[in-house]
């Protein structure tokens, strides 16, 4: 008893400090918005990078673009509800989906932890009745595809105003490029092999609960098997992804970059590589230092840069959690069962991945 306790006590001591340290390092990378840190050892260690005071005062005059950008990021969840069907082998109802994206989308911007993918799986396999590893497979597939197109998007923008200034991120590009490569090949193989890998653990009676994790990888991953499946996925990824970049392209256009809206796609995909991993410490903090470093990059004083960053975060998670407080009223779901989704969601996969035995021996 007093080693289960020293070990949950240990557990909980090292949340902490994780949390601290998340903390100590978003509130340093979000501060880079706003303030050029000297490391050299004299002088103030913050040095502002422009008028504080002004700069509040000016942020009303972005309301202009900032409309637009909002109704653009909250038009991404019906749009993820369409495409996510491409990739369920089952007909969810398509007011089924539209929630439970919002749901996911309200978690992903309201909760810690960035779990909101894992939380759409996770209510689509309670409601559905679909084992949850399959539920996560179908959503990687969707996210993958999702990447794809953005990272085709991020090439056509070299063809823009912009192609001479972006061409100087061209080795980031291609490592970017060929990560999008590896893991569709990834994908595809898992698709492929998982399941006669599960039957293989099957007669030989070895390993039944990575037999039922593998099974089930291969039903969630289904669509990956199929080029045309593939395909589809891909078309249908293409207009979240083009209405998220345009959001973004409006908001440099607004803050005076000639030109901004070829390079919408390019801060996209540096907010995306920056946030890939859902739990990673310091997501705002790497929000803010990514896109204001790219706006000043592409031409923008810092104050509009740090405006650029400041009003874009700000109007993504308005949006969305506006729109996914709608559908989590509706459904009548409790914001504590939501913030212990991540926990619950691991349960359900333990359970599934045991489950899961008999049906692949069936």
């Amino acid at each position: 008893m007093k080693g289960r306790a020293r070990h949950a006590g240990g557990r909980a001591l090292l949340k902490a400090l994780l949390a601290v340290f998340g903390l100590v390092l978003s509130v340093v990378l979000l501060s880079t918005a706003f303030f050029k840190w000297n490391l050299s050892g004299t002088g103030a260690l913050l040095q502002p990078r422009f008028p504080l005071g002004d700069f509040v005062r000016d942020l009303p005059g972005h309301l202009v673009w900032l409309v637009p950008f909002m109704l653009l990021q909250a038009s991404i969840i019906p749009l993820r509800a369409v495409q996510w069907q491409r990739t369920l082998r089952r007909h969810v109802p398509l007011k089924e989906r539209y929630h439970l994206v919002a749901i996911g989308a309200f978690v992903h911007n309201a909760l810690p932890g960035k779990l909101g993918d894992v939380m759409r799986s996770f209510l689509l396999s309670r409601t559905q009745r679909i084992p949850f590893l399959r539920c996560l497979g179908t959503v990687g597939v969707c996210k993958l595809m999702e990447f794809a197109a953005l990272m085709l998007l991020v090439m056509l923008s070299l063809l823009g105003p912009f192609g001479r200034t972006l061409s100087r991120f061209e080795g980031e590009l291609k490592a970017a490029v060929l990560l999008c490569v590896g893991l569709v090949a990834l994908v595809v193989l898992l698709a492929h092999w998982s399941g006669p890998l599960a039957f293989a653990l099957h007669r030989r009676h070895k390993l039944p609960r990575v037999e039922g994790f593998l099974h089930h990888v291969s039903e969630g991953l289904g669509t990956a098997r199929s080029f045309t499946g593939m395909a589809k996925v891909f078309v249908f990824s293409v207009a979240p992804v083009l209405a998220s970049a345009l959001a973004y392209g409006l908001a440099l256009h607004g803050i005076g970059i000639s030109g901004g809206l070829f390079a919408g796609a390019v801060v996209l995909g540096a907010i995306s590589l920056g946030q890939s991993l859902p739990g990673v410490p310091a997501g705002m903090g790497i929000y803010y230092f990514v896109t204001s470093w790219a706006a000043r990059s592409l031409g923008a004083s810092p104050e509009d840069a740090a405006a650029f960053a400041t009003l874009t975060h700000l109007g993504t998670v308005i949006s969305q959690v506006a729109v996914g407080a709608v559908s989590v009223h509706l459904r009548k779901i409790r914001i504590r069962d939501l913030r212990k989704g991540g926990s619950l969601a691991r349960e359900a996969a333990n359970h599934v991945a045991h489950d899961a035995v008999e049906p692949a021996r069936s």
